[in-house]
């Protein structure tokens, strides 16, 4: 972590953070071509607010969450001894998106960038956007991870695999041991160190934000036309269990909101709509959900995958 101060201020940063909000939002509306999304502006006790935009019952999506919240004040004790970090007021700004869509052959996409101080100086940005696919589908994988290779690589060779293997082991549901999804890349406490400056980081962060249109925008329309039955719908529903069990249980994000006294309803906007747990539940052999199962593994290069 580093203390130097530029002339980058956390107002700056929010407020390009409130932009890709609107973007978001926009674009995502208009490919779905039904739904608008319902906001809510709140207001924080202990400091900020933010404003939660929902999105349900559209054509393509069936729910979802394009989030900003700027929220500051004492950092709870509990924090500050999870993080190791001294006893200060803090800031904390940044945009959180979860989709949920109808058709079971689209996959679920989250997204967080988000940037953290304090007032003694300390800062970083963190963030990064992963894939659920209900089914795994390798040329979709493949295409996903180049366009979060090319961003990467933008910056820093070294950024994709590294943050690449951060999702792997991060979004990794440890009672199931299987990954939520296919992953993405990961990021936290990145800050001037390395050689990088904040508004390298800052530049990072901006463009890892700008690439999720593209390429979910992407996802939608080489999937949403695809025919699917009931049991597609099932198998959806189980997976999306799946994800309820990993925001619920291991999302750091998850935890430090509610322990902030974030905007309950906020936070847990990533839940969908409609999941479903069924006991000890086994796929057919040869089955395209037993192979989803088979690959929700870490490390897999998808990129350069062959199967």
């Amino acid at each position: 972590m580093e203390t130097t101060k530029t002339a980058l201020t956390k107002e700056q940063i929010s407020l390009w953070f409130q932009s890709l909000q609107d973007d978001i939002c926009q674009q995502l509306e208009t490919e779905d071509g039904n739904a608008k999304f319902h906001q809510d502006k709140w207001e924080r006790a202990a400091g900020g607010g933010g404003r939660t935009r929902i999105i349900a019952d559209g054509n393509i999506i069936e729910k979802g969450g394009v989030n900003y919240s700027a929220v500051h004040g004492p950092m709870p004790e509990n924090i500050l001894k999870a993080l190791n970090l001294p006893k200060n007021d803090f800031y904390a700004t940044g945009v959180s998106i979860v989709i949920h869509p109808k058709n079971p052959m689209i996959p679920i996409i989250h997204m967080n960038v988000r940037y953290f101080e304090m007032t003694n100086g300390t800062y970083w940005f963190g963030g990064g956007i992963d894939l659920t696919p209900h089914y795994v589908i390798e040329k979709d994988a493949q295409f996903f991870h180049q366009q979060l290779k090319n961003t990467c690589d933008k910056h820093s060779e070294a950024y994709y695999p590294k943050f690449k293997k951060w999702a792997d082991d991060y979004f990794y549901i440890k009672h199931r041991k299987e990954t939520r999804g296919i992953g993405g890349i990961f990021f936290d406490r990145l800050s001037s160190n390395d050689g990088f400056s904040k508004k390298e980081r800052f530049d990072f962060v901006m463009d890892v934000g700008n690439i999720f249109c593209p390429t979910y925008l992407q996802l939608f329309h080489d999937n949403k036309d695809k025919a699917y039955l009931s049991e597609n719908k099932e198998w959806q529903f189980l997976r999306r269990g799946r994800y309820v069990e990993f925001n619920l249980v291991w999302d750091k994000g998850t935890k430090f909101g509610l322990d902030t006294d974030g905007r309950t309803e906020s936070i847990l906007m990533s839940l969908p709509a409609t999941a479903n747990w069924v006991y000890n539940f086994k796929p057919k052999a040869g089955s395209p959900e037993e192979y989803t199962l088979q690959h929700l593994k870490k490390e897999i290069d998808w990129i350069n995958y062959t199967g």
